[in-house]
């Protein structure tokens, strides 16, 4: 799952309507991490891809990043309480 992800970064970072309507509702620090993530991911993707990597390698590159980038997420979200 993490390796599609990864794919989704070869397209440039935008903040469509979409994007911002589903991320509305979240604090603004999730949304900050969230939109840095997307930025950095873009860049990393384009500058290893222009350096003749090969695509599956720089996937998986761009996903192993991208869970650090949920861990950070995850590690500031406090857990729901079941129940």
């Amino acid at each position: 799952m993490l390796i599609e992800a990864g794919w989704s970064y070869r397209l440039p970072a935008r903040e469509e309507r979409h994007y911002r309507e589903r991320v509305i509702d979240l604090p603004e620090d999730i949304q900050a991490i969230g939109w840095k993530a997307q930025v950095r991911l873009c860049q990393r993707y384009r500058r290893l891809a222009a350096t003749g990597k090969p695509q599956p390698k720089v996937t998986t590159a761009i996903a192993r990043e991208l869970v650090g980038y949920a861990w950070d997420i995850a590690s500031r979200v406090s857990p729901a309480i079941a129940g």
